[in-house]
C-alpha cells in the first residue's frame, strides 16, 4: 500500500499522513462552490488531497499564513473576499500577473516554504466569457469594482486585448492606483474611469460583493445600458443575482459568475502541480453545479 495514494474505505476516500491539505481563505467562506466542488477533483484526478474552508478576518490573515507557512502537508488556497489584495504584500513571492492585477486569489507552499501568489480570477473570467461566445478581443467593455476579483479582471482583459476598458469605482486612491498600474502594464489599452453607465459598450461586469446577501442594493441598473450588451456577474452564489435577474427580465444576454470559476480549476490544479491528464476538469466541474 503506498500512503502517498489516496486509500478508498467503503467507497470513499480517507485522510492519511500522506493527504495533501488545500483550502479557501476568506471571510465569509459559507458561499463557496470550492468545498463541493475540490473533492469531486481531486477524487478524479486521484490526487491525496483534502479541500478545507479557513474563515477569518482581515485581523487574523497574518496570523494565518504565518501558521500555514509553517505546515510542510500544505499545498496551497485559494483566496477569496476580502483579503485578495491585502494579501499580495504578505507573500514571500508573487508572479508578474498578479503584480498587474494588484491582488492574488491562488496561493501555494513551494518546496522552499515560501508562499507563492498568483492571479488567476481574471483569466478563468476572460476564458468563460470567450466559452460561451462572448468575444473579448477588440470588446468596449465596462467593470464596476477594482477590488481583488475586479483588479484580476481588469489585467485579463487588457492582456486579452480589449479594445477599450471602462472602470468605475466607489474607491478614488483605488481606482486611481489600478488604472495606473494596467497603464504601466498595457498601454496599447485605452483604461479610463467613468461614474454612470456608459453607451457604445458590449459587455458590462459586476466585480463587486454587491448581490451576496438578499438586500445588497445592484451596483448598476442593466437597463439603463444599451439593448445588446451583455451583462456579467462575478458572484457565483447565489447563482443568478438580482442584477441578473433584472437583466434578463429586460431581454439582455447574461453571464454568470459560475463560468469564472470552471475555467479556473484547471489553473489552479496546473499551478499546484496537480496531474488532471485524461481528465475534462472543466466538464466535470460544470456537472457538480
Amino acid at each position: 500500500m503506498n500512503p502517498a495514494e489516496p486509500q478508498l474505505f467503503n467507497g470513499l476516500f480517507q485522510v492519511n499522513g500522506a493527504t495533501r491539505l488545500y483550502g479557501t481563505i476568506g471571510d465569509p467562506i459559507r458561499q463557496l462552490r470550492m468545498t463541493g466542488v475540490m473533492p469531486q477533483v481531486f477524487a478524479a484526478t486521484g490526487a491525496n488531497a483534502v479541500w478545507l474552508p479557513f474563515e477569518g478576518g482581515a485581523d487574523l490573515l497574518p496570523l494565518m499564513l504565518d501558521a500555514l507557512t509553517k505546515m510542510r502537508n500544505l499545498g496551497g488556497f485559494t483566496v477569496t473576499i476580502p483579503h485578495k489584495t491585502a494579501i499580495i504584500d504578505l507573500l514571500g513571492r508573487a508572479t508578474p500577473r498578479a503584480r498587474a492585477a494588484g491582488s492574488v486569489n491562488l496561493v501555494r507552499r513551494d518546496p522552499d516554504g515560501v508562499l507563492a501568489g498568483d492571479n488567476v480570477d481574471g483569466v478563468g473570467f476572460v476564458r468563460g466569457l470567450e466559452a460561451q461566445g462572448h468575444r473579448v478581443k477588440g470588446a468596449s467593455v465596462w467593470l464596476v469594482g477594482l477590488g481583488g476579483a475586479g483588479g484580476g479582471i481588469a489585467a485579463a482583459l487588457c492582456e486579452a486585448g480589449v479594445g477599450r476598458l471602462l472602470v468605475t469605482e466607489i474607491d478614488d486612491a483605488r481606482a486611481s492606483t489600478a488604472i495606473d498600474r494596467l497603464l504601466a502594464h498595457y498601454p496599447d489599452v485605452p483604461v479610463a474611469e467613468v461614474q454612470t453607465p456608459p453607451k457604445g459598450i458590449h459587455i458590462a461586469i459586476n466585480a463587486t460583493p454587491l448581490g451576496l446577501r438578499p438586500d445588497d442594493p445592484q451596483s448598476f441598473d442593466p437597463v439603463t445600458l444599451d439593448a445588446d450588451v451583455v451583462v456579467a456577474d462575478v458572484i457565483m452564489s447565489p447563482v443568478e443575482t438580482p442584477l441578473l435577474q433584472r437583466a434578463r427580465t429586460h431581454a439582455r444576454r447574461i453571464h454568470h459568475g459560475r463560468h469564472m470559476l470552471d475555467h479556473q480549476v484547471p489553473l489552479y490544479l496546473d499551478w499546484f502541480g496537480i496531474d488532471a491528464k485524461g481528465v475534462d476538469i472543466i466538464r466535470l466541474v460544470r456537472s457538480i453545479g
